[in-house]
């Protein structure tokens, strides 16, 4: 009889209390989630087999399907629970962006700081970063759960095959959520015929499946309620605090950190794919374009809390919150805030007032219907 411990039972318990409708599909992606997690609870990495080969690692699992069916609540319920240590549950892009710094630190090493390096794999080349980087990857992490899967940058498209192929070595269990199927995955991407052995590998590494529910759970939690909220006040925090409960279902928070070009990026509170900040957090301290592309790729939906008027005497923070509200948009995160005033009337005069318009355009088109349901994207634009 099968343990009733796992994201089953999590999933259960949501669905029990309310906060999440029966669903077929869903429910057939947890049991599979639920099989993985009991084959990761025999799973140890590294011992070795009675034959003397190391123990084979189960396969991991592709979650793929459309916007806001709950991938990415699936696989965090499967993550709370995973019986495998370490673990890492990480946004797809962020994660390839920190292998990068780490391929970087690696070729600027001397060859005796290299094997003089805890992760450093003695049967590959010291000149080769990649296998050592896997390593470091695979201490850290032996099961990693990626969210938003996608493939969109040629760096990225150009060493993945080498890199997972060694993660996959070292008994790495892999489990991601994507809006493509793989054979997908970097489609219409520049050489990408060297790319397709990587798409072989996962496929032959991680089960793939299709979440076909035809129901758009986080759609159904946006638009159920405002999403850009005014004046500021106990009503309006209350109104946010009530969002961003449904949205996480009260998932347990966590303190991220962005790496944006050897810098750290401090969120304050994620969860479910979704990030919480205040207006002083990104726009009173001085960040930049690609420090809120960084935010845009990574959360799928973004609260800010207390936006204030805005005015000439607020210049520079008006202006990176006009930076913030372009990556948003091009990116389509959805945007859920409390504000000062409503956006026609948020900077209503003064010098930038005219520049502010397209923003104030923005945010009330960011709070239609078509815009909620827009994918996601985490792939490289210009704003």
């Amino acid at each position: 009889m099968r343990s009733m411990a796992g994201p089953q039972n999590a999933y259960e318990k949501l669905v029990a209390e309310g906060k999440l409708y029966p669903d077929t599909a869903q429910a057939d992606a947890v049991s599979r989630l639920q099989i993985l997690h009991e084959q990761l609870a025999k799973y140890r990495p590294g011992k070795r087999g009675i034959f003397g080969g190391s123990a084979k690692a189960p396969q991991g699992l592709y979650l793929w399907g459309g916007v806001g069916r709950g991938k990415s609540l699936l696989m965090d319920l499967f993550y709370e629970t995973a019986p495998l240590a370490p673990r890492a549950r990480v946004h797809f892009h962020e994660f390839m962006a920190e292998t990068h710094e780490r391929i970087a630190q690696w070729r600027a090493m001397s060859d005796s700081e290299r094997k003089r390096q805890p992760h450093l794999v003695r049967r590959a080349p010291v000149d080769d970063p990649l296998p050592h980087v896997a390593r470091a990857a695979f201490q850290s992490a032996h099961l990693l759960c990626f969210d938003e899967f996608q493939v969109t940058d040629i760096a990225d498209a150009m060493i993945m095959g080498r890199f997972f192929d060694w993660l996959f070595r070292f008994g790495a269990v892999v489990v991601a959520t994507s809006n493509r199927h793989p054979d997908d995955l970097y489609k219409d991407g520049l050489n990408r015929n060297v790319f397709l052995p990587s798409i072989d590998l996962l496929k032959a590494n991680m089960q793939v499946h299709e979440l076909g529910a035809a129901r758009d759970y986080r759609l159904d939690q946006l638009t159920g309620s405002k999403v850009y909220h005014h004046p500021l006040g106990a009503e309006s925090d209350a109104a946010m605090d009530a969002a961003w409960a449904r949205l996480t279902m009260a998932a347990s928070e966590e303190r991220d950190e962005l790496h944006v070009r050897g810098r750290t990026l401090v969120i304050p509170r994620a969860a479910r794919g979704a990030a919480r900040v205040s207006f002083a957090d990104m726009c009173v301290s001085a960040l930049g374009a690609e420090d809120y592309l960084a935010v845009a790729r990574t959360y799928n939906t973004l609260f800010m809390d207390h936006i204030p008027a805005l005015s000439p005497e607020k210049r520079n923070e008006a202006r990176r919150f006009v930076t913030l509200v372009d990556a948003l948009y091009e990116h389509k995160t959805k945007f859920v805030c409390s504000a000062d005033a409503a956006p026609e009337d948020l900077y209503p005069k003064g010098d930038g007032a005219f520049e502010f318009e397209r923003t104030t355009s923005r945010l009330m088109e960011m709070q239609s219907a078509e815009y909620l349901g827009e994918e996601h994207t985490s792939g490289e634009v210009s704003v």
